[in-house]
């Protein structure tokens, strides 16, 4: 009898580890990739077959009462959203890192040390003498090949600071020399900008500056895509807030059962096929499970509050999993709701104290400068004590400073600068 128990245990376990093996890709998964990621699950089985989950149109699979507007329900954009896959700025770099702007291979190995130091925004953001000592490089010669990266598209790429990609930007358009020439002066200096408002073409150079990218690698931040959310949060007349799976949207597995041949291929086909679909459901029960965990810890938020604290093991621990098993739950994984659509790992937060977030510090830190004087920008002293006043919380100010950077808010004097030449 004891053998038989732990004959029985074994299989429990196997067929647990099979589920667990499908589920945790699929699981990290996002909903658009979900079908993807099945077909290597049934490519190899004869008993399986895969429906699409994306036949029907998006607004069939809308809740009722949603809290939201902007969905496109354009057949051809979810399409091209999901399917077009637009080259990374580092890819349009690397095909223009050769003959004749870089023609040797010591031009070549300084240009993609630059491109690899290249920060989000586009910027050259490293020390290059350790690099140059390393490769026994004269700095001479590394600045003379960073400069030309003014020839490099998108202009004002491997600047150092807006400044530097204005002027790099500046030799790309096409106006007249002396509008050319005042441009360039009122980039040198912004910060007395007024104090050339009388000359001649001042208009005219302004806009050319209007014209110039900052950042410099703009085009090639993340993209606004369309998101497939996974969960709907929204009011129910008789219920107040509703979680809802987007659950039209998963592939549906339909298993052929009706085979009349006993063996023991058929057998083991069909019962990968019955984990496939059990690892498909428990994706569903964890991600629900989450939604409601998410709108009873921020409740607030939903109601017009702010986010509050809330760490993965604090949720792991309510579901009984790991932490490391939400933080797969909720990547790539989006909430639409009354405050529009947001990743769910947004609900995350680290916390500032027990009361405050440092999401609700970035939120508001938007908001003071959005509403700033475009004379007097906010110095990040300014903006600390205010948000210190806000929240009776104590920081420091190089905290403030890593959020705007996070927030890629300049500095104010750089604000300041924007502000007058109204870009």
């Amino acid at each position: 009898m004891p053998a038989l128990k732990a004959r029985q245990s074994v299989q429990t376990k196997v067929k647990l580890s099979n589920t667990l093996r499908s589920w945790l890709p699929i699981l990290h998964s996002g909903l658009s990739e979900l079908e993807e990621i099945v077909q290597p699950f049934v490519q190899s089985n004869p008993v399986v077959e895969v429906s699409s989950g994306f036949e029907d149109t998006f607004k069939g699979k809308l809740p009722k009462k949603p809290l939201f507007t902007n969905v496109s329900n354009s057949r051809t954009e979810q399409i091209e959203a999901l399917t077009i896959q637009k080259k990374s700025l580092y890819d349009v770099l690397e095909e223009q890192l050769e003959a004749p702007l870089f023609p040797t291979p010591i031009s070549q190995k300084i240009a993609r040390y630059i491109v690899e130091n290249l920060n989000e925004n586009g910027y050259y953001d490293a020390d290059e003498e350790d690099f140059c000592i390393r490769h026994d490089i004269d700095l001479t010669k590394f600045e003379e090949i960073r400069q030309r990266f003014i020839y490099l598209e998108p202009t004002g790429i491997g600047a150092k600071n807006i400044t530097e990609s204005f002027l790099f930007q500046l030799q790309s358009l096409d106006i007249a020399d002396n509008v050319y020439g005042l441009a360039v002066k009122l980039i040198k200096n912004m910060d007395n900008i007024h104090t050339y408002k009388d000359q001649a073409y001042f208009q005219e150079a302004v806009r050319a500056i209007g014209r110039l990218n900052n950042p410099p690698a703009i085009d090639y931040l993340e993209d606004s895509v369309q998101i497939i959310p996974d969960i709907f949060i929204f009011f129910n007349d008789d219920d107040g807030i509703e979680v809802k799976l987007n659950d039209s949207y998963y592939p549906v597995v339909h298993i052929d059962e009706s085979y009349k041949v006993d063996h023991p291929f058929i057998t083991q086909k069909i019962k990968e096929a019955k984990s496939l679909v059990d690892a498909l459901q428990m994706r569903k029960a964890t991600l629900y499970k989450i939604g409601l965990m998410i709108v009873e810890y921020q409740y607030d938020f939903f109601t017009g509050g702010d986010i509050r604290p809330l760490t993965l093991k604090t949720l792991a621990d309510e579901l009984g999993h790991n932490p490391s098993t939400i933080s797969r739950a909720i990547a790539n994984k989006y909430i639409v709701c009354n405050r529009g659509t947001l990743a769910m790992k947004d609900f995350f937060t680290t916390a500032i104290c027990d009361d405050v977030s440092n999401s609700a510090i970035k939120e508001y830190l938007v908001l003071l400068v959005k509403n700033e004087s475009r004379d007097k920008p906010l110095s990040d002293m300014k903006l600390l004590k205010l948000i210190e006043e806000k929240f009776k919380v104590t920081m420091v100010r190089r905290t403030i400073a890593k959020y705007r950077a996070q927030l890629n808010i300049a500095g104010s004097n750089e604000r300041k600068k924007l502000y007058q030449l109204n870009v």
